[in-house]
């Protein structure tokens, strides 16, 4: 048998739509794969009532199909589905190391990246790396087509999951179809920003290029109480506020001895518009781990 814990993603970071993503060092998924003559599915933990075990509509059963490695595959869910934390990311990221393992099939954590990203295009219906990436390789990621370019960064962060669903296809589909050039120049300058701060392990840097004009709010307006949230997070002491991945998660930046302060603004947030939610004091970890028994 062999297990692996994957960890919670965030994508975008605001800035950097379908090209960064960072890994967290906590929640966590945790998979556990046997060799078996076919792939059979067995779903546990946070949100299990609401994902499929057929491996047909399941992202690690596309995942095993494209190593061709069946097994018995037991995920123990420790991001809630639908929550903007990278859930079905870290699923198939821990699918395809361990099943990568299981089988010897010799394929680095990069080269596993694309095979990962097909079990993401089961949620999404399309490819993305955003959240695979980081979940395999740790720390900042910037995914461009096949090419994943990584920082092994250290800025503490807060994820605040309210009590709201929101699929990714859903909020896909409110993304504007194009920018205008000032908005472009924007984003570009905010994403280096972000970058900068990454390399840098500044968080004041990584907040400032968080700020986004064009998809963030767009997405924003799924998520009842952001603005309330967003508002409290950054009087708190964060460094900036974003939405995390599609939503409905809000990610906030800031430095080590603000995140409690800043997690109970957050939760307090969702609270004024009647939203229950729960916050993760966290920070950019690594990738996943993996164990054979």
């Amino acid at each position: 048998m062999v297990t692996v814990r994957a960890p919670a993603t965030s994508a975008n970071l605001g800035s950097g739509f379908d090209v960064f993503g960072a890994a967290l060092d906590r929640p966590a998924d945790v998979i556990r794969v046997e060799k078996a003559d076919r792939t059979t599915i067995d779903v546990r933990g946070y949100g299990s009532e609401f994902i499929p075990e057929d491996p047909a509509d399941n992202t690690v059963g596309a995942v095993a199909e494209a190593l061709d490695a069946p097994a018995h595959i037991r995920i123990d869910k420790g991001i809630r589905p639908s929550s903007g934390l990278g859930s079905s990311g870290a699923s198939a990221a821990a699918a395809a190391l361990a099943l990568n393992e299981l089988y010897d099939r010799g394929l680095s954590r990069k080269e596993l990246v694309p095979i990962a990203g097909k079990g993401e295009a089961t949620v999404s219906g399309e490819v993305h790396l955003d959240n695979v990436a980081p979940a395999l390789l740790g720390g900042f990621t910037v995914a461009t087509g096949r090419d994943v370019t990584t920082v092994d960064a250290d800025i503490p962060l807060v994820a605040c999951l309210p009590e709201i669903a929101i699929s990714t296809r859903d909020a896909r589909d409110v993304v504007p179809a194009g920018a205008t050039m000032e908005q472009l120049v924007y984003t570009v300058g905010r994403a280096a920003t972000l970058t900068t701060g990454m390399c840098r392990n500044d968080p004041r840097l990584v907040g400032k290029g968080m700020h986004d004009r064009l998809v963030t709010p767009a997405r924003a307006d799924l998520i009842s109480g952001y603005d309330e949230v967003r508002e409290a997070a950054l009087a708190a002491g964060a460094t900036g506020v974003t939405v995390s991945g599609a939503g409905p998660g809000v990610l906030a930046a800031c430095y080590p001895g603000d995140r409690r302060e800043i997690a109970a603004a957050m939760v307090e947030g969702f609270a004024e518009v009647g939203v229950d939610s729960r916050a993760y004091q966290t920070k950019i970890g690594g990738g996943a781990t993996l164990h054979r028994d």
